[in-house]
């Protein structure tokens, strides 16, 4: 605490400014995130601001707004925007079976190691609209392991996890979905797990059986669970270096030991507090093993 003497001398004295101010577009994203935070309880205060902006100006564009001070108070005084917003906020594009050799690994070099619990657990953290949750689903009833697995898919997104639990697709979609699932070793034919009508194809009732949809933030909320697979793929890449920490700390708790870490192809542990916990099962493909506990 400043004496009054300092205190009128710091008045006298201009404060020295900082070699880059904040620009004004700064100033106003970081006034919208907070009000979200404040208002809504969605914590972006830790996703990295360039991703933001992009996703922000399409959203301006969306909701006629020139700036995002615009776009703050039609948040804050229609609460029906949010929920719009929100799309905007959070990624939404996926597909089925996407980087085929990923899972290519996970039957060759993880499921064999899975076969060794009775029961397994499985969270796919960021799960957007299903297609990773299906995708993971097919792979083991394919294995013969899915009869014993729970599989939490979760999401910021509610709109996300309505369409993710409807599990209908486009059927313009599905001919990338069924050359994905057969480059990552899948046995017979995707058309095994779906019924196509009306321009849709709505996957089998079955595997949803073995799957919790749930609400969950990796910027706010805690482990729920202990399990044997995470699987979080091309979500970090959004999040600033903190936050990457965070969510990597939540994984790390909830793996059982030897349990096993899925990334996106762009993501990595080398810069994380929690390196050290893991080591590399499939370097390629961002395969994680958690080392057993000393």
């Amino acid at each position: 605490m400043k004496t009054l003497p300092e205190a009128r001398e710091a008045r006298q004295a201009p404060e020295p400014q900082p070699a880059s101010a904040a620009s004004g577009v700064d100033i106003e994203l970081r006034l919208l995130i907070d009000a979200i935070y404040l208002k809504y309880h969605y914590d972006f205060r830790g996703y990295a601001g360039a991703s933001l902006k992009r996703r922000l100006g399409s959203a301006m564009t969306r909701f006629g707004c020139r700036t995002l001070s615009q776009l703050q108070d039609k948040v804050l005084h229609e609460p029906s925007t949010f929920p719009a917003l929100l799309d905007y906020l959070t990624v939404q594009v996926s597909e089925m079976f996407r980087d085929p050799a990923y899972f290519k690994s996970l039957r060759d070099q993880v499921v064999p190691l899975l076969r060794t619990w009775p029961s397994l657990k499985v969270w796919v953290a960021g799960c957007s609209a299903g297609e990773e949750v299906y995708s993971l689903a097919i792979l083991l009833r394919e294995e013969g392991l899915l009869e014993r697995t729970l599989i939490y898919a979760t999401d910021i997104n509610a709109h996300a996890l309505q369409r993710a639990e409807a599990g209908v697709y486009e059927l313009d979609r599905i001919a990338g979905f069924s050359d994905n699932h057969r480059r990552s070793g899948g046995h017979g034919s995707l058309s095994d797990f779906y019924t196509a009508a009306y321009g849709r194809a709505v996957f089998d009732k079955s595997l949803k059986k073995h799957i919790v949809f749930s609400d969950h933030s990796l910027a706010t909320d805690s482990v729920f669970a202990e399990v044997q697979l995470v699987s979080c793929r091309n979500v970090l890449i959004y999040f600033n270096r903190e936050l990457q920490d965070r969510a990597l700390g939540l994984f790390r708790e909830a793996l059982c030991s030897q349990g096993f870490l899925g990334l996106g192809s762009k993501e990595s542990l080398r810069f994380s507090s929690h390196a050290d916990a893991f080591g590399e099962l499939v370097r390629d493909d961002r395969i994680f093993q958690k080392r057993g506990e000393a």
